[in-house]
């Protein structure tokens, strides 16, 4: 069910301002978001300092005006993934965070409090040209960009063609990761929508709830991979990660790859033999969202 392999990955050249403690370099380096058959077996790698799992790399803001007339503000930050087997960085991930200017109050008086399709669409085309420009990468390499579901549903491949234009030359597979509605598609309006990503340059990775519900229904969906964000997932302590491992494991059967995302770095191990692959790791302290 995985698409085209894509690229190694390895650790930037250089660490962001400001990190004091970079990822050790490794020796080790594997395809990242490679099909299943292709994967090798662990070997021995040097050990990550702890604050460097969580660490984003860079980060840049933007602003934009809605059409309701209020002012967003965007951050775009560019984070390692692991590959769970072998406890190292292989792949670049732009988290995206959007926030009114002003918090709740500026939403009184509105009448919605969720963006219009015109507002999301001019987010995700900005992303996609500063995030590209942070991904930075190389020629057997592949990075992850966030778009939203309406963005990718309602373009009919305009919004790939688009990623295909501004890759032509650049080097590397872009992975887009499509969040945001997935719950309420069909798993047939999805597997319409991303096919249109499956080229030798470009893929898809599903965003999905972290319900098992959510994720059994996209089984038969040929997506690369399946993220699911783990800060709304209890897992810090041992009682709780037996629902966490389940929902892991169902993620695996439905997908050949699994990225969890906000997964503490000390559940790293046992979320690799629950059946996850990838990881973007989130710091030590207690998650809240």
């Amino acid at each position: 069910m995985v698409g085209i392999p894509t690229g190694r990955i390895g650790p930037p050249e250089e660490a962001s301002a400001g990190d004091e403690d970079p990822p050790s370099r490794v020796s080790v380096e594997r395809r990242a978001y490679a099909p299943p058959d292709e994967q090798e077996p662990p070997e021995a790698v040097l050990p990550l300092e702890r604050r460097a799992y969580a660490t984003p790399y860079e980060s840049l803001t933007f602003t934009m005006v809605t059409r309701a007339r209020r002012e967003l503000t965007v951050t775009l930050a560019a984070q390692p993934v692991f590959d769970l087997a072998r406890s190292t960085p292989v792949s670049r991930r732009i988290r995206r965070t959007v926030r009114h200017q002003g918090g709740e109050r500026a939403l009184t008086g509105l009448g919605r409090r969720t963006l219009e399709q015109v507002d999301l669409q001019r987010i995700d085309l900005q992303t996609l040209h500063q995030g590209l420009d942070m991904l930075k990468l190389g020629v057997n390499e592949s990075g992850v960009l966030p778009a939203f579901w309406r963005t990718v549903a309602t373009s009919r491949g305009r919004f790939s063609l688009l990623c295909t234009e501004l890759q032509h030359d650049r080097p590397g597979t872009l992975l887009v990761e499509v969040m945001g509605g997935l719950e309420q598609a069909p798993p047939e309006a999805v597997q319409s929508a991303i096919s249109h990503f499956e080229t030798t340059s470009q893929g898809a990775i599903l965003h999905v709830a972290p319900d098992i519900g959510a994720v059994r229904r996209l089984a038969g969906v040929t997506a690369r991979c399946l993220s699911i964000d783990f800060a709304g997932v209890s897992h810090e302590h041992p009682k709780d990660w037996a629902p966490a491992a389940q929902l892991i494991a169902v993620a695996r059967q439905v997908c050949g790859q699994v990225m969890l995302l906000n997964l503490r770095p000390d559940r790293g191990l046992a979320a690799h033999e629950a059946g996850a692959t990838h990881a973007v790791f989130a710091g030590m302290e207690t998650v809240s969202i």
